[in-house]
C-alpha cells in the first residue's frame, strides 16, 4: 500500500500531560534553539514547514522567523492551546504562519505538501508512532525532511539522589504506558523511522540540563505542580497507580531536589532527521 493509500487510524493513546498551567509553563519555554537545533542548519528561507503537535507555538514561531519567504503550519489536537499559539505569532509580527487543529494519523494535506514535517515531543504520546511517521512522510515532498525529537525518561539522570525522584520516574513511566504512550521514545526514533519506510535516517541526541538556582527552581516547581494538579495527576489516581499521598510525596521530593545547591538534572532526547 502506498503512503497516499493508507487508511486513517484512530488515536488509541491519551495525552498524559494535558494543558494545565504547569505543563504550558514548560512548553512555552521551548524554542527552536533549545529544542530543534538539530534541524536548523538544514532549513531554507523559502521552505514550507508543518509543525505537528505545536502546542503554544513558541517553536513554531521561531521556525516561521527562519523561513521568511516560506510558510509554517502548526497543528494540534487541542483547539484551546492554538489561541495561545496565534497570540505568540501575532505578538512577534509573523504573517507566514497559520494554526489549525489536526490529527497526525490523518493529516489534512495532499501528498508532498511540505519541505519539512517537524514533531517535538509528539511520538511518545501516540499509540502507533510508526503509522504517524508514515503519515508525516506522506505529506513531505521527496527529498524533504521529517524531523522528530522525543525525550527518553529512563535515560534521565540527576544529582543528588533524592529517593522520591526514583518514585516519580517509575510512576510517570507506568502512567504514560497505561495511557498508551511510550515514555522512552527517544531511543526508539531510529527504529520507528526505519519501520515506517525511511531509508535515510540520521539519528542523534540532545539534552536539556538544569543546574543553576533559577533553573532548578523552575524545573522542580513545574514538576511538583504537575504531579499534584495536572491531567497527569488525575490519570495516575484514576488508573489506581497512585493516591493523593503518593503524589504529594513525589511533589515534595521535587522541591527537595530543587533546593539542593549541587542539584543537576539532565533530560536526554533522541533526535532523527529522516529524508522522505
Amino acid at each position: 500500500m502506498s503512503p497516499s493509500q493508507q487508511q486513517p487510524r484512530a488515536e488509541t493513546a491519551v495525552y498524559t500531560h494535558g494543558h494545565h498551567e504547569s505543563v504550558l509553563r514548560s512548553h512555552t519555554w521551548r524554542t527552536a534553539a533549545n529544542s530543534a537545533a538539530y534541524l536548523l542548519d538544514a532549513l531554507e528561507p523559502h521552505w514550507r514547514i508543518l509543525d505537528v503537535g505545536c502546542g503554544p507555538g513558541t517553536i513554531t514561531a521561531d521556525l516561521a522567523a527562519l523561513v521568511p519567504r516560506g510558510h509554517v503550519t502548526g497543528i494540534d489536537r487541542a483547539p484551546g492551546v492554538l489561541e495561545q499559539a496565534r497570540a505568540t505569532a501575532a505578538g512577534r509580527g509573523l504573517d507566514n504562519v497559520t494554526f489549525t487543529t489536526g490529527d497526525v494519523f490523518a493529516l489534512d494535506h495532499p501528498d508532498d505538501s511540505f519541505d519539512v514535517v517537524h514533531a517535538h515531543q509528539v511520538l511518545q504520546h501516540v499509540g502507533d508512532p510508526v503509522h504517524a511517521l508514515r503519515e508525516m512522510r506522506r505529506v513531505c515532498r521527496p527529498g524533504g525532511i521529517v524531523a522528530v525529537r522525543d525525550s527518553d525518561y529512563a535515560a534521565m539522570t540527576w544529582h543528588p539522589p533524592v529517593a522520591g525522584l526514583d518514585d516519580w520516574l517509575g510512576l510517570y513511566r507506568r502512567v504514560a504506558r497505561a495511557n498508551g504512550g511510550e515514555p522512552d521514545a527517544g531511543r526508539l526514533l531510529k527504529s520507528w523511522a526505519l519501520r515506517a519506510g525511511f531509508t535515510d535516517v540520521r539519528a542523534g541526541a540532545g539534552t536539556w540540563c538544569y543546574s543553576t538556582p533559577e533553573e532548578r527552581a523552575w524545573w522542580s516547581g513545574l514538576w511538583a505542580d504537575r504531579t499534584v494538579a495536572s491531567a497527569y495527576a488525575e490519570r495516575a489516581t484514576q488508573a489506581g497507580l497512585a493516591d493523593a499521598g503518593d503524589l504529594a510525596a513525589v511533589a515534595a521530593a521535587w522541591r527537595e531536589w530543587g533546593q539542593a545547591e549541587d542539584g543537576w538534572f539532565v533530560v536526554l532526547h533522541g533526535e532523527a532527521l529522516c529524508r522522505a
